[in-house]
């Protein structure tokens, strides 16, 4: 990608001002009382996943019945996979606040800022609104970082398939299943910046989903 497309990129991104809730196997717009499957998920390239791994780093663990994978190659760059590997918490992040139903979770506020952090607490919203928490496999992949403008902010990619990643009703425990197409694929844009406290930490200040994506599809 040529960084005059990166610019544009981060461009849009940073001009995002609503976000459409996504759903598990489809690419529509669905409120809170739609969501039939999810956004979220994976096991990371060297991130700091789960627990308490890394001092100062918040719980991103998810329940047992959900599998996060990230199937992320570690970039050679350490400043892009810092940031590729904080883009994956942050994702984690996300699935962390829907599984505790805390749409006010502090994982997700610690990975984000602006933007990304308004559109993980518009999702967790949704999901607890629903009376939704998630479940299955939800697996990432196709990852590429490379910088923007002056190169202090960094652009993460990478495509989803979330044909095995569903909802499950809080209440009574029942899955809503879908069946794989192309809903399923989607790429995600990350506009990754280092955190104004700590320089190991890398934010998500902006995001873009897009969904029917033809070339996350392998």
């Amino acid at each position: 990608m040529s960084r005059r497309a990166l610019t544009t990129a981060a461009a849009a991104l940073t001009a995002t001002t609503a976000l459409l809730l996504t759903a598990c196997g489809g690419g529509d717009d669905k409120s809170s009382d739609d969501i039939k499957g999810a956004d979220r998920g994976s096991t990371s390239p060297s991130a700091s996943a789960s627990g308490g791994s890394q001092a100062g780093r918040p719980d991103v663990s998810v329940p047992k019945d959900l599998d996060l994978v990230f199937d992320f190659d570690t970039p050679s760059d350490a400043k892009h996979a810092a940031a590729l590997a904080d883009a994956a918490n942050y994702i984690r992040a996300l699935d962390h606040g829907i599984a505790q139903q805390d749409a006010n979770d502090a994982a997700y506020k610690f990975y984000s800022t602006g933007g990304a952090q308004k559109y993980a607490k518009s999702q967790i919203q949704a999901w607890v609104k629903g009376g939704w928490t998630v479940t299955g496999r939800d697996r990432y992949f196709k990852a590429e970082v490379a910088p923007v403008g002056d190169g202090k902010a960094l652009l993460a990619t990478f495509c989803r398939n979330q044909a095995d990643f569903f909802s499950k009703k809080v209440k009574t425990e029942t899955v809503n299943r879908t069946e794989e197409n192309l809903d399923s694929y989607q790429k995600f844009s990350l506009l990754m910046s280092p955190s104004t406290t700590s320089s190991q930490v890398w934010q998500a200040r902006q995001i873009e989903v897009q969904g029917r994506v033809k070339e996350c599809k392998a």
